[in-house]
């Protein structure tokens, strides 16, 4: 299933976020796997879309866990970009380093490559 995840807070907020949630016939023995299909400029997604989820690693995966909690977990990592979650570790040194950058540079990536928000009119 692909959907859209528009985040609240800058600087990402400025657009909406294509990602798929791809169930394994196995589940929920077998954890979802979750890819952003929209580039995006944060540390915890790899180039590739990967998504650096603890929650649904097959080490850390419960089958009582439902797609809510899966998608509420994504929500939290794409909106709070850290350096405790990282599959880029350049875009975490960015962070730390240089958030002033980190920050300007995801703004406009999100500009350029994100979907318009669902609440936001198109002109």
């Amino acid at each position: 299933m692909s959907r859209r995840l528009a985040m609240n807070n800058p600087p990402y907020n400025a657009g909406a976020f294509r990602f798929e949630l791809a169930f394994s016939p196995h589940h929920p023995l077998v954890p979802p796997r979750v890819t952003l299909l929209t580039s995006i400029h944060h540390p915890g997604v790899g180039p590739d879309g990967t998504v650096c989820q603890p929650l649904t690693s097959p080490e850390s995966w419960e089958p009582v866990t439902c797609a809510t909690h899966v998608l509420q977990d994504l929500l939290l990592l794409l909106d709070n970009p850290s350096t405790e979650r990282v599959l880029r570790p350049e875009l975490a040194r960015e962070l730390s380093e240089r958030p002033e950058t980190f920050l300007q540079q995801a703004e406009e990536h999100t500009r350029r490559y994100a979907e318009p928000r669902p609440d936001t009119p198109r002109l």
